[in-house]
């Protein structure tokens, strides 16, 4: 079974025991234990299986409600582990964790990265460079076209492309990037068995089926809560590089993703519409407040090689190295790393890595496999 999957390099951990895995499972399903407690009671216990077994008093001295120290023991709780865990013997099912490899390593700067993240599909991409798309769920026709041509543009020069998985230009951007035979990531507000909306049923199957990764920090069979969904937007902009807004108007739930997307230091772009259309109010909003006004994918490319280090020899103009040699390519010549392990070894963020390993790829002189990153030859 697997109890984690392999990618981005992670804190030095010792794999997990099948009881260890189960009572994690067991606490993500209490009331009122989210990540940041999740993570308070293994931190403090040793584990979460010695968590389960404290007294309620070592509870209550953490400052966890009496709620969850109560409902551990619940016949409830007991059986939705032991489902999750039968969940994840089926192929194509994984379970990433904070202290575990694979945890996507940009997630992991957030200030709130959530504790477990259940998968289905192909968890390998979730460290690949990603840009959010998101927008309204009632986008007109031609926001629901124009988030499906940028989708369609990224994908091919070798973005990931992220969402939420809701009608309108989530949906829209999500079936583009695979229409372009690209990755896409989608990030639900409900768990991975009680998937809303229904209507992309059929469409989480095909990204799960195709190379691509459905995913949610939520227990399996949690169903649709208001206060979730915002929630989730924080994964979307937190896995990505930047956020494209495609059309929102001010009450939009984008522009929470967006938000988000700034307070994490990643960038942010709006792309203009009439300022007569509603769904043109949240994105004119977005750009006074300093998103960059998108209106092809180069001024997307352009903000992201802003990130990039360009050497002292460098093209003025493309940011191109001018000798034949790239720092990054060295050491990706001398062995495959992961995206984490490169930003450590050159001393850039996680951030500048990701974009110029997008370039790098962009320019095939880079590639990457199961979270780990190839120099091509030649």
């Amino acid at each position: 079974m697997p109890l984690f999957t392999e990618g981005a390099a992670a804190p030095a951990s010792r794999p997990l025991s099948c009881a260890e895995l189960q009572a994690r499972l067991l606490l993500q399903r209490l009331p009122e234990i989210g990540s940041v407690r999740l993570r308070k009671l293994v931190d403090a216990f040793g584990g979460a299986a010695s968590a389960l077994a404290a007294s309620a008093s070592a509870w209550r001295a953490l400052g966890i409600p009496a709620a969850s120290s109560e409902a551990r023991r619940s016949s409830e709780a007991i059986a939705g582990a032991s489902a999750a865990m039968r969940w994840l013997e089926r192929s194509g099912q994984s379970l990433l964790m904070w202290d575990q490899p694979g945890y996507p390593a940009l997630l992991a700067e957030i200030p709130d990265p959530p504790a477990l993240v259940f998968v289905a599909g192909n968890a390998a991409v979730l460290e690949h460079p990603q840009l959010a798309i998101v927008g309204s769920r009632r986008a007109s026709r031609p926001g629901l076209d124009t988030a499906a041509a940028f989708s369609r543009s990224l994908s091919r020069i070798g973005f990931t492309i992220t969402s939420g998985l809701a009608l309108g230009v989530d949906g829209a951007a999500h079936k583009a990037a695979l229409e372009a035979g690209g990755v896409t990531v989608g990030v639900l507000g409900t768990g991975l068995e009680k998937l809303y909306p229904q209507r992309h049923r059929q469409l989480a199957a095909d990204m799960s089926a195709q190379g691509s990764a459905v995913i949610s920090e939520l227990p399996l069979d949690a169903g649709p809560t208001a206060a979730n969904f915002p929630r989730r937007n924080r994964i979307i902009s937190g896995l990505s590089l930047g956020v494209l807004v495609v059309e929102a108007s001010i009450a939009s739930g984008s522009l929470i993703t967006a938000r988000l997307a700034a307070e994490q230091g990643r960038e942010v772009f709006a792309i203009p519409g009439s300022i007569h259309h509603p769904g043109a109010k949240g994105c004119h909003q977005l750009i006074r407040d300093g998103a960059q006004l998108v209106e092809s994918i180069e001024h997307i490319l352009e903000a992201l090689r802003g990130w990039q280090h360009v050497p002292p020899d460098a093209d003025p103009q493309t940011g191109a190295p001018a000798a034949p040699g790239h720092p990054l390519v060295d050491l990706l010549v001398a062995c495959p790393h992961t995206s984490e392990g490169l930003a450590g070894a050159c001393g850039q963020s996680l951030s500048e890595v990701l974009a110029t390993l997008t370039q790098l790829e962009i320019d095939g002189r880079v590639t990457c496999e199961a979270g780990r990153w190839f120099a091509r030859s030649g």
